[in-house]
């Protein structure tokens, strides 16, 4: 992927370097692989507002994502590689031997036309999945199984990779994106390569009106409410937040707080943490 600066005809354009699509080579979905989205605006059942900065948008169709990788043998060939409005990474619409479609999150470095292919004895190249077990020490890989048969659960934003460090009896150690060092069973599938379109993280969208249309509305500091509004708020003029660390408008710890729990579901599969 390539990142395409704006000629600065406006103040909006000025600074922004945004996605040049040279990978694209579809605009429109597939229509069976589409299903209807509905959006909440950030509010619960009851009408109430539970996650802020959410609203407005442009419309969005949700791609199926095949992340079980569960077409054990089939041979698929790649159709095309598509924008996801959805998430950070391409997918790739995937046709198999058997008259088959699904999207696929794109690996980086594939191409239509390439073969792709899930189960045990599948070859150690771009999109292909399989075991954990079976794959040699240093192999990269994204869209992880974190129980068999579960799908794939991390590791599947744009540009994001782990990488195979060794076999221990049933597991596989695998050192994940944010730096941790993690047991996974050597059953779990995994898809070989690095996630597409690694230069998300230089895009600059320069304007707020780009926001908008991805569906975030504004956000305002704390600092510039009033006392009741935010712990924050307050005070003559320009002011510190002025208290035991910060906090969240609802008074909670926050900005480095840690507030992973000590008996969290996994927790003593990570051998070695990020820090």
């Amino acid at each position: 992927m390539g990142i395409r600066k704006l000629r600065p005809m406006t103040a909006g354009t000025r600074q922004a370097q945004w996605p040049s699509f040279e990978e694209i080579t579809r605009t429109g979905p597939e229509p069976s692989l589409v299903v209807h989205q509905t959006r909440s605006g950030g509010r619960n059942a009851t009408g109430k507002l539970t996650a802020r900065h959410i609203g407005g948008g442009s419309k969005r169709q949700y791609r199926v994502i095949d992340f079980k990788r569960d077409k054990v043998g089939i041979p698929g060939k790649v159709a095309a590689i598509e924008y996801d409005p959805n998430r950070s990474a391409y997918i790739a619409l995937i046709f198999y031997v058997d008259g088959e479609k699904r999207y696929i999150l794109a690996p980086l470095g594939i191409k239509v036309g390439d073969q792709v292919k899930a189960g045990p004895d599948a070859d150690i190249q771009a999109g292909n999945a399989l075991p954990l077990k079976n794959m040699p020490t240093g192999t990269l890989v994204h869209n992880l199984e974190l129980t068999p048969g579960s799908g794939g659960k991390i590791v599947r934003s744009a540009g994001s990779v782990a990488q195979v460090l060794s076999r221990e009896e049933q597991f596989v150690l695998v050192r994940l994106p944010s730096g941790d060092m993690r047991r996974i069973p050597g059953d779990c599938v995994a898809t070989v390569g690095q996630v597409s379109n690694v230069d998300h993280k230089n895009v600059v969208l320069g304007k707020a009106g780009k926001l908008r249309h991805q569906g975030r509305r504004p956000e305002v500091r704390g600092v510039v409410m009033s006392p009741r509004d935010h712990p924050h708020g307050g005070g003559e003029g320009r002011s510190p937040i002025g208290m035991p660390g910060p906090k969240t408008p609802w008074g909670k710890p926050t900005l480095g707080f840690k507030t992973r729990k000590k008996n969290k579901p996994g927790s003593h599969l990570i051998v070695k943490r990020r820090k």
